[in-house]
């Protein structure tokens, strides 16, 4: 391995500096997606208990722009999250991701996953579901959004979210969530599980899942299909058998670029299909 030029060593360093401590180091596949002809940066969101901090892009021109919302994974709003709604304002939308563990604590500043963990199993799904609502709104009253075009992605913890947000709030027109976990112990913060609303669900939701994914067992992604065949939103799943868990965190290890740019293409079918 050759060794990094001292400018070289400025330019990583200052580009891993927007990741969460708990993700260094960061691999040389990270995407970094430009700004230009955007509106991108940190907006407060008022919710039901005080302001929100969440990263806001979208294009510089237009208006009754779409709206997705970017729901993290555990470690938060960092670096990663924020290129994804760079790439989506690049394609036209308002693309929202919220700070969704900003009341019990800062995940970014910690280093490792041991320590994210008891915060995140602190945060009520009330709570979450509460916060995206308030974002959505934000983004129509703020972003030149419009309502009737809402969308929702998210990723591992997020992707669980987006099953239940999708449940919660039916005006949402489409969702893809990416390897959340469908089964779970449930209690009085996390009291249902993907799987306990799928026979229910009105909202057409494409899971991305890999088959190599050891947190996520298949059987449970077959279980919450079989659960799906009972419901009218016409949700599909797709599983990628040689992907690992977090297959499109560009910034990681776990990264693979065939199945992450095909589910990617696979996204933005998905909501051109169901009007987005």
């Amino acid at each position: 391995m050759s060794k990094l030029t001292r400018r070289q060593f400025v330019v990583s360093a200052a580009f891993a500096s927007g990741f969460a401590l708990a993700v260094q180091p960061i691999a040389s596949s990270a995407i970094m997606t430009g700004a230009e002809g955007l509106i991108a940066g940190t907006v407060k969101i008022p919710a039901k208990d005080g302001d929100v901090t969440a990263y806001r892009a979208m294009p510089a021109t237009g208006a009754n722009l779409p709206i997705v919302l970017v729901i993290h994974e555990i470690f938060g709003v960092h670096a990663h999250i924020e290129d994804v709604c760079r790439r989506f304002a690049k394609l036209g939308y308002v693309a929202i991701a919220p700070q969704l563990f900003t009341r019990q604590g800062d995940v970014l500043k910690l280093s490792s996953v041991d320590e994210i963990r008891p915060i995140v199993a602190k945060v009520p799904d009330a709570q979450v579901m509460s916060d995206l609502d308030a974002t959505a709104a934000w983004a129509v009253k703020n972003a030149k959004g419009n309502a009737a075009k809402l969308t929702t992605t998210g990723f591992c913890w997020g992707g669980r979210i987006v099953w239940l947000y999708a449940e919660h709030n039916p005006k949402v027109k489409a969702g893809v969530a990416w390897y959340g976990r469908l089964v779970g112990d449930k209690n009085a913060l996390m009291p249902k599980y993907p799987v306990d609303v799928a026979a229910t669900l009105k909202v057409p939701v494409l899971g991305l899942y890999g088959g190599k994914d050891t947190g996520i067992p298949l059987d449970t992604v077959e279980q919450m299909r079989d659960r799906l065949k009972s419901s009218s939103s016409k949700s599909e799943i797709v599983v990628y058998p040689d992907a690992p868990h977090a297959f499109f965190a560009d910034y990681r290890p776990s990264y693979r670029e065939a199945d992450a740019k095909d589910g990617w293409q696979r996204l933005q079918a998905w909501f051109k299909q169901h009007g987005v």
